[in-house]
């Protein structure tokens, strides 16, 4: 007996952020792999166009947008492309995010650069979700992830206070909307990735000391990759999670069981 595989994402339209590199670029060709039309928004235009071409050289439907994720004017711009182009919008996937090289600890770190972390990292999935959810109703439903970090759960071993903060404020938002929309069909799940081998966090661990640092605290040992972290986003995009929501699905090498005491 053959066995088809049906793709997971069949019919379905998402809008993923942070497309240019990393999490972004993995997901975008994951989630199409898996049937999917792809809305590739970053703020980096080269990077995203990429995206959308190594998409469509396999085949599947992208669309590239320019977009500041600190703007609702040009978030509401890529909800409407979505429709616009596809008919509809299902999976949202809040993952554009920064590190600044300038964050360090609370008496180091500049007004600028905690203003900049915040209005992206927490602003931007705010308003990710402030223009999408009206478009997911239009859909019936549909499922919203956003990306936190093992940092929201764990204090971080190099100083990056801006950082943990935002992705803190993540998973609190993650869970007060998963409750708001429930009944509405819109699941809303975070995905905390563990420390990665993606140019954002290579450029922040610049020495193999700090590298070495970060990688005691894994039980893994190693860092982990792009393209399982676009895995984990599948399964929290398809309606294999059918019954979650306002989770927070830790995909980090076993870190935080290693440091976190259930409470």
């Amino acid at each position: 007996m053959t066995h088809t595989h049906t793709p997971r994402l069949a019919g379905k339209v998402a809008l993923i952020t942070g497309t240019a590199g990393g999490i972004g670029r993995a997901s975008a060709l994951r989630f199409a792999a898996e049937g999917a039309a792809i809305v590739a928004a970053d703020i980096t235009e080269a990077g995203n166009a990429e995206t959308v071409a190594l998409v469509q050289e396999q085949g599947a439907r992208a669309v590239a947008m320019t977009v500041d994720v600190t703007s609702s004017e040009q978030l509401a711009a890529a909800v409407a492309l979505a429709e616009s182009t596809y008919g509809k919008l299902d999976i949202v996937f809040n993952n554009a995010g920064v590190m600044l090289p300038s964050d360090g600890d609370s008496v180091t770190t500049d007004e600028a650069t905690i203003d900049a972390t915040l209005a992206i990292n927490v602003k931007g999935v705010i308003l990710g979700c402030k223009h999408a959810i009206p478009a997911l109703r239009r859909a019936g439903g549909g499922s919203i992830i956003n990306t936190a970090s093992f940092v929201a759960t764990v204090g971080a071993a190099t100083p990056q206070i801006a950082y943990t903060a935002s992705k803190g404020a993540v998973l609190a938002l993650t869970r007060e909307l998963a409750v708001i929309h429930a009944r509405e069909g819109i699941r809303v799940n975070s995905l905390s990735p563990g420390p990665l081998h993606t140019e954002l966090l290579m450029s922040f661990l610049d020495t193999e000391e700090k590298r070495q640092r970060r990688l005691v605290h894994v039980p893994m040992g190693r860092f982990g990759e792009a393209s399982e972290m676009a895995q984990a986003a599948l399964f929290l995009a398809s309606d294999e999670s059918s019954y979650m929501t306002g989770s927070d699905l830790k995909v980090d090498g076993g870190l935080t069981a290693a440091y976190v005491t259930p409470q």
